[in-house]
């Protein structure tokens, strides 16, 4: 997919201005309220018209001012999944995901019903009223109908913001699926760097109305650690979990990871760690209440605002820690040598539990 956008759009003293090109197959569009990633949706799908300027995706022309060019909205074959699923009320499930199927033109319906059901696993739910479904079930749905219109394009609009964590984490596994699954190539706008990283691989970052950086996601994660008050956040697969002295002890590509025991705890999962929550260490602490220390190698350190990164491997495992430059000083730092990371074992916070048969949302490594 390559969408072209050299555009301009006033909105009273706020004004929108695009000059990029956008290549790949999942790009973010990343930025806090009012930086003008709603505005850009709505130009890319036909629902707001620019002022001046053009948009081309894939080389055919969206909208052009020059040449007088503006392709409705139900021409632009592009998808839009909103915060709210809006699904119709009096329509069941079936009837919902078959509303864009109808009005796909029949040469353009190379996504099947009974492929998208099987994929989000929608078929226990077709005969239900949408009215009788958790929040969850309702943007699974609401994700169906849009894909199932066949778009060449999907616009993810915020989708996750008006979930809590369990079904936000739940639905970013059904999204990666079904945009791997049928090759649909998307957008997604949101304001969390968490939910960016676990989408996308590069992103678009706004702010004012303009583009303030291209990049990758990890790139720009690591840009704004300095800058955010939970830091950089490292994402962690646990698995194997098995309870020893009061506590739960999870295997991780790193070495095992002592947590806090909790009741009915899930076997393994996706959990957060903040850069702020390491500490190093120059040499092996004689005695320490954390429970997790490890010994590192130094991969590479990066500087991010006034503080400094500190990227780590520990066995398979990757982490970055976060410090001040004089303690990289006091520390020797450098590439190369081996540090103490200690982790108290309440640092870690489980973002999300694999329903049965259903894995995790993907994650990188930090390198």
């Amino acid at each position: 997919m390559e969408l072209q956008l050299a555009t301009h759009k006033q909105f009273g003293a706020f004004s929108l201005d695009l000059d990029l090109v956008i290549q790949g197959e999942a790009c973010g569009i990343f930025g806090p309220s009012g930086s003008g990633k709603s505005t850009l949706v709505s130009l890319v799908a036909g629902l707001l018209r620019p002022d001046r300027g053009s948009i081309l995706l894939d080389g055919a022309p969206l909208f052009d001012s020059g040449s007088r060019v503006d392709v409705p909205p139900d021409r632009r074959r592009i998808g839009i999944v909103f915060q709210q699923p809006s699904l119709f009320p009096h329509l069941n499930v079936l009837g919902n995901l078959l509303y864009g199927f109808k009005r796909c033109a029949p040469e353009h319906r190379r996504i099947d019903l009974d492929s998208l059901v099987r994929v989000l696993h929608l078929a226990p739910l077709l005969d239900r009223g949408v009215n009788n479904l958790s929040g969850g079930e309702r943007q699974r749905v609401a994700i169906g109908r849009t894909v199932l219109s066949n778009p060449r394009l999907l616009l993810m609009d915020e989708p996750l913001s008006a979930l809590d964590d369990h079904l936000r984490f739940q639905i970013i596994s059904h999204l990666k699926t079904v945009c791997r699954e049928f090759h649909l190539p998307f957008l997604f706008i949101s304001h969390s760097m968490l939910e960016m990283r676990l989408m996308t691989d590069q992103v678009i970052a706004l702010a004012g109305g303009r583009v303030v950086a291209q990049t990758t996601t990890e790139r720009l994660a690591r840009e704004r650690m300095g800058l955010s008050p939970v830091g950089y956040i490292n994402l962690l697969r646990l698995e194997d979990m098995r309870v020893e002295g009061g506590a739960s002890v999870y295997r991780w590509e790193g070495g095992e990871l002592v947590l806090p025991k909790g009741e009915g705890e899930a076997s393994g999962g996706l959990f957060e760690l903040s850069s702020k929550d390491i500490i190093l260490f120059k040499r092996h602490p004689e005695a320490i209440s954390a429970r997790n220390l490890l010994e590192c190698t130094v991969v590479a350190v990066f500087e991010s605002g006034s503080r400094l990164g500190v990227e780590l491997a520990s066995g398979g495992g990757r982490l970055i820690a976060e410090i001040v430059p004089a303690a990289a000083q006091d520390l020797e730092i450098v590439p190369g040598s081996t540090l103490f990371a200690a982790i108290k074992a309440s640092a870690f916070r489980r973002l999300a539990v694999p329903e049965p048969g259903e894995p995790l949302p993907a994650t990188e490594p930090a390198g």
